[in-house]
């Protein structure tokens, strides 16, 4: 494993990795949270935790996830002493969960990792004023059009969006970062989607307090 990838984006395809050798405690994790999980390792110097992807376009088909994690999770619970699934329930209606229980690793809370960086409570409150709202992070801000514009057929297919998106109002973008250029980006989403923006600075939310947790 190599920490390589880290001065460059993970694609949505992409499976990063990264580990030292004093790694004891694995983190497994979507790709789509690779950034800030390994920005939260060099922050606090939790040099025994490794960290291993499933590639952030596995969200485009959720039934395939569990199966992956626990490909995963099998593969590496002989190498280290703990193992943590850095993976929101994603739309696979339980069933990470009961691979998470299965196999003995430690799951973050949450349905989806917007819920997780804004903060539960914080979500639904968002939730439940407005309910056609479509989320966006970091990541997804940065990939919106590889993930929705190709990955949901829209760039090929314009006339969809009002199928697919004709319930929205706002695009709602939950920022990790202050960043320009991904506010940028996340405005030229919305338009795209015909949807009102808003943003709110979230930082890494309850992403942070399970990582300490897996780094205890």
């Amino acid at each position: 494993m190599t920490d390589a990838y880290l001065d460059e984006e993970p694609a949505p395809d992409a499976a990063p990795e990264f580990v030292s050798d004093q790694a004891t405690v694995l983190v497994i994790a979507c790709g789509a949270l690779a950034r800030e999980i390994v920005d939260l390792i060099r922050l606090n110097r939790w040099r025994h935790l490794a960290v291993t992807c499933l590639p952030a376009k596995l969200h485009n088909e959720p039934q395939k996830i569990p199966d992956r994690l626990r490909e995963k999770i099998r593969a590496n619970k002989d190498r280290f002493d703990k193992i943590f699934v850095a993976y929101a329930d994603c739309g696979t209606g339980g069933q990470l969960d009961r691979v998470v229980t299965g196999e003995g690793a430690v799951r973050i809370g949450g349905p989806h990792c917007y819920s997780f960086f804004a903060g539960a409570e914080a979500f639904d409150a968002m939730a439940e004023d407005e309910l056609g709202t479509f989320y966006l992070t970091d990541y997804l801000a940065r990939h919106f059009d590889t993930l929705i514009l190709d990955g949901m057929g829209l760039r090929k297919y314009p006339q969809m969006r009002d199928m697919l998106f004709g319930n929205y109002t706002r695009l709602m973008y939950l920022a990790q970062t202050d960043d320009p250029a991904l506010e940028r980006k996340a405005r030229a989403a919305a338009e795209a989607l015909g949807l009102r923006f808003e943003k709110r600075h979230t930082g890494y939310g309850e992403l942070a307090a399970f990582m300490a947790e897996a780094a205890q």
